[in-house]
């Protein structure tokens, strides 16, 4: 369970580092204004191909059975992780998808980003973290490997939507500072956030 947690929490570590803007500036002068297209494309590419090492030690790691949520209880659980699902694939179309996978990129270059602030991210500030959060915590079924993917998963969403939201705030300034201010940032209808309107 330990080193699960450890292996989560270095893949997010080494996620969060590659998406900051210094590295990606690094990286433009490194290799160019051509390369550069390419630099999200690959980014996802590597970041999914290393969560599924991650993933691996599930298969090395020995695991125990925690709970089973019987029925019909289980069945609710099942919808809620349904739901969350869609709700990811919806802000997935909202935060341009194409954009977000790296294709857009490669056809047009690096063009400045647009702040979103509709649909579902009228409700939160980062919706696919909070579907995301919602689905693994969900599952009917939990063991101990489960619990510490879910535990470093959860850790370290919570520390990188802090990195996020600091790029953001470089990026677009004071509008986002304003958005932060009237949107919560995970748990829909708590107005706001306190740390950030005093930070802003």
């Amino acid at each position: 369970m330990f080193w699960i947690i450890v292996a989560v929490l270095l893949w997010g570590f080494l996620h969060s580092f590659l998406a900051s803007l210094r590295v990606k500036e690094w990286s433009q002068q490194a290799f160019g204004l051509q390369l550069i297209r390419f630099y999200r494309l690959v980014y996802n590419f590597f970041a999914g191909i290393s969560f599924l090492a991650v993933l691996a030690l599930l298969f090395f790691v020995p695991d125990h059975p925690l709970y089973l949520v019987p029925l019909p209880w289980s069945l609710f659980m099942v919808a809620g992780e349904i739901l969350a699902a869609v709700t990811l694939l919806i802000g997935f179309r909202q935060t341009n998808a194409w954009e977000f996978i790296g294709i857009q990129q490669i056809e047009k270059g690096d063009c400045p980003s647009q702040l979103t602030t509709s649909g579902l991210y009228r409700i939160v500030r980062h919706p696919l973290y909070t579907a995301g959060l919602v689905f693994i915590w969900l599952v009917p079924l939990m063991t101990t490997n489960i619990l510490a993917i879910n535990i470093a998963l959860t850790i370290y969403v919570a520390i990188g939507a802090s990195f996020e939201e600091r790029k953001l705030l470089r990026e677009f300034g004071q509008d986002y500072a304003d958005y932060c201010a009237v949107t919560p940032m995970f748990i829909p209808l708590i107005k706001g956030n306190k740390n950030r309107r005093e930070s802003s």
